[in-house]
């Protein structure tokens, strides 16, 4: 049997165990099995013997808010199991809780021998995602201290101090070093004639700089109807659609785990949120672009996102220029980190800026927040935020100097500072990269709109005609100049991008999708863009591809050059209905709710881009965030675009 990782996610907090419940703390593989909470590892082992073996798995762990498992002792067709382990986990805020209940099956008194292994080794997220980079650590020192009812771990770097303190109940018998670092707690449990016993373990993390004071719950199950709540009052009261229960599905699973993926931000007067995290296992955190899409998307249904989602942004908005952050005046953050690398600047990540699409993307949500809600209170407390974001896309992003928005690559972060963020995602279709300042097709579609309801905003909350007039302005010119120089008539579709010198990167690329969504193409170029996208090469069946095959730089199992998003056919999906391609824009979204009808009604972050016509099931890429943000309220998205179609 397979060790697949199941994610176990509340908030700020994700555990991801093996088909037996065991973590087995594996590194150098990018592997993220362990107990993770502000990008560190508070658990990197968990692993349970009984009478000094690894048990045999009955019923893996099967997904779900819970981990649940059926275990029995190694043993033979002649020599029924002599006890049955039954295993129940749930994660908390920094917090883990185990119930292990141990069932006789025998007509006579039974012992049994039950030994934890455990360990945290406080590994930084960074140092397991397989970049082949190693980081010093100078005088890091781990420490473990035996407790009455169980053994803290401890780990200190300068002023960096984390702490993972495990207990049980009732208290192991021992505690044994291993000779490893990590410790073995051990019990040794009676039971009576097809008696039982229960043991309850609790784990409390406590990272770098947790003031709060933090309770661990008493059980699992107390962890699952806490969670069975908050996901409850984030579902009810949305309109599903009666006549497509697939649809009405896949939205109510996305809002269940929007409930679970909200984690603590702080607004511009200290005041405390919740936002949108990006996903796990590798993204629990926030992340500028993904938060404000899905926000976005769930807008209709739950403007309380981007009611957090905007303050929170604006609380990090950069104010002066940072070479390593890439942060300019008024920029919006791309990406916040807690770990220990960033807090010793050896990732730029504590506070990167490296995104050319979240600053016009910040003043879209705040535009259509306003126009949903009528909240102009958050408008004009924003204001100087709008503002200073609408200079940077003026000034830094390069509109006036350039007339585009234009991103260079950070060798210090990510190359690519589009959504398509990957190394050579933007290339021409023979997969060929583009040298110099990259110009990305879809930023220009996302600063068209944010000028275009920022005037808006202008002209109706803060009564700035001037101020309003210069920005349509702004927009009408950027429209006309990118027809005039993306517009590729030989494909009649636009570039991917511009390189350095102007020239066109002639790959065609979903991202066109967005332009429909932003509105910057004219009404013929429009329908022309969204017919091409559902042609077979574009369209898998399941999704619009990212790059259409038959191009030398397509590969269905490629991060950005093939595989099909469902965030991308969200947006694609509305920009259709923007243009009035009411048809199409119902095929994207029908592929997309069968592709998650398939997968439990939840989408993944991406899939695979092999076709519907060779293969009867969506393939999974295989290093997705399976709990995704975006991903998530991608059905919202599409409710949004089709109705219940």
């Amino acid at each position: 049997m397979t060790n697949r990782h199941h994610l176990l996610v509340y908030g700020g907090t994700f555990a991801a165990v093996g088909d037996r419940g065991d973590i087995v703390g594996v590194r150098g593989a990018g592997s993220p099995d362990g107990l993770f909470v502000r990008d560190a590892r508070h658990l990197s082992r968990w692993q349970l013997t009984v009478d000094g073996a690894v048990p045999d798995v009955l019923a893996p762990v099967a997904d779900g808010d819970a981990a649940r498992c059926v275990l029995v002792p190694r043993g033979g067709r002649t020599e029924p199991p002599a006890c049955t382990v039954f295993r129940e986990q749930a994660v908390g805020d920094s917090s883990f809780v185990e119930l292990l209940r141990v069932v006789g099956n025998r007509p006579v008194p039974l012992t049994v021998r039950l030994a934890l292994t455990v360990d945290a080794d406080f590994t930084d997220q960074f140092e397991l995602r397989s970049d082949h980079r190693t980081y010093a650590k100078a005088g890091a020192v781990r420490r473990r201290q035996v407790l009455d009812h169980g053994v803290e771990f401890s780990y200190q770097r300068g002023e960096w101090r984390s702490v993972t303190t495990v207990t049980a109940e009732p208290a192991p018998d021992g505690v044994e070093e291993t000779g490893t670092g990590a410790r073995r707690l051990v019990w040794t449990v009676d039971l009576e004639p097809h008696g039982s016993a229960e043991l309850t373990l609790r784990v409390m993390a406590r990272p770098h700089g947790e003031k709060r004071a933090l309770r661990v719950p008493g059980s699992p199950s107390a962890l699952t109807e806490r969670l069975l709540v908050q996901e409850g009052e984030f579902v009810e009261g949305v309109a599903f659609p009666t006549g497509w229960p697939e649809l009405a599905a896949a939205c109510a699973r996305g809002l269940s785990d929007l409930a679970a993926l909200q984690v603590p931000a702080n607004g511009p007067d200290g005041e405390e949120l919740r936002v949108p995290a990006a996903g796990a296992p590798w993204f629990l955190t926030l992340l500028g672009r993904d938060a404000l899409l899905t926000s976005l998307f769930a807008l209709p249904y739950r403007p309380g996102l981007a009611a957090a989602t905007l303050p929170a942004l604006a609380a990090t908005q950069a104010t002066e220029t940072g070479v390593e952050s890439v942060s300019q005046p008024g920029k919006i953050v791309h990406e916040v980190r807690h770990g220990e690398l960033a807090h010793f600047h050896q990732v730029p990540y504590g506070r990167y800026y490296g995104s050319v699409d979240a600053t016009p993307l910040f003043l879209v949500l705040l535009g259509a927040y306003v126009e949903q809600t009528g909240d102009a209170a958050l408008a004009r407390r924003l204001e100087p935020n709008a503002r200073a974001a609408v200079g940077w896309m003026l000034d830094h992003g390069g509109l006036t100097s350039r007339g585009y928005l234009v991103y260079r690559a950070d060798h210090g972060g990510l190359a690519n500072q589009n959504w398509k963020d990957s190394p050579g995602a933007i290339c021409s279709a023979d997969g060929t990269r583009p040298h110099g300042p990259v110009t990305a097709a879809g930023a220009q579609g996302y600063a068209y709109d944010a000028l275009r309801r920022t005037a808006w905003v202008a002209r109706t909350v803060w009564e700035d005609e001037t101020y309003a007039a210069l920005l349509e302005q702004a927009a009408a010119d950027l429209r006309d100049r990118f027809q005039r120089d993306f517009w590729m008539p030989e494909h009649s579709f636009p570039a991917l991008a511009l390189d350095g010198r102007g020239r066109r990167v002639d790959a065609l690329a979903s991202d066109a999708g967005h332009l429909l969504w932003s509105g910057l193409l004219d009404k013929e170029y429009g329908e022309a863009v969204g017919r091409r996208l559902l042609e077979p090469d574009f369209f898998s069946g399941w999704g619009v591809r990212t790059l259409a095959a038959g191009q030398p730089a397509y590969h269905p199992l490629s991060y950005h050059r093939g595989s099909v998003w469902p965030h991308d056919n969200a947006l694609i999906a509305l920009g259709l209905a923007r243009y009035g391609l009411h048809d199409e824009a119902r095929t994207v979204a029908h592929g997309l709710v069968d592709a998650a009808t398939v997968t439990g009604h939840r989408l993944p972050e991406v899939l695979a881009g092999y076709g519907r016509d060779t293969h009867a099931e969506p393939v999974p890429y295989p290093h997705a965030c399976l709990r995704e943000s975006r991903s998530a309220a991608a059905p919202l998205a599409l409710l949004t675009a089709v109705g219940g179609a």
